[in-house]
């Protein structure tokens, strides 16, 4: 099974230049766990989830009207192909340790994919998921 039959293609996105604020309103709004954050061109520059905006932007009490998604966001994300197989992306999810993964072609968005999609399809791969990890970019 490759990626594209089992990705989300409706992505949500905001620019990196917009404000943590109009990111909540749409995050909101658009009710899904992350925003795929792009640059001018539309290439994807990013990711934003609740995460960040609890520990980067609440807990640094950052003023999300004038804080924007460049400052908070995760921006070493990791991506896979829409043709790439779907055991390639439960092993760089794994790997990572990452719950979402966007999906790609020429660094513009196709879609993405998420734990749940996986656990969908490979009914092991929620097991092992399930085991607890360190999440290495929070514990420096």
């Amino acid at each position: 099974m490759i990626v594209k039959e089992i990705m989300v293609k409706n992505v949500i996105s905001i620019k990196a230049n917009d404000t943590v604020f109009n990111a909540c309103i749409k995050y909101r709004d658009k009710k899904v766990g992350c925003l795929l954050v792009v640059d001018n061109e539309g290439d994807c520059v990013g990711i934003v989830t609740e995460r960040d905006f609890i520990e980067r932007a609440i807990c640094m009490h950052k003023d999300p009207e004038n804080t924007r998604v460049s400052e908070i966001m995760s921006s070493d994300i990791k991506t896979i192909h829409a043709l790439d197989r779907v055991e390639k992306a439960a092993d760089i999810m794994l790997k990572h340790k990452i719950k979402k993964l966007p999906v790609v072609k020429n660094n513009k968005i196709m879609g993405i994919i998420t734990v749940t999609d996986l656990s969908k399809v490979i009914p092991a791969f929620s097991k092992r998921y399930d085991e607890p990890w360190e999440d290495p970019i929070w514990n420096d």
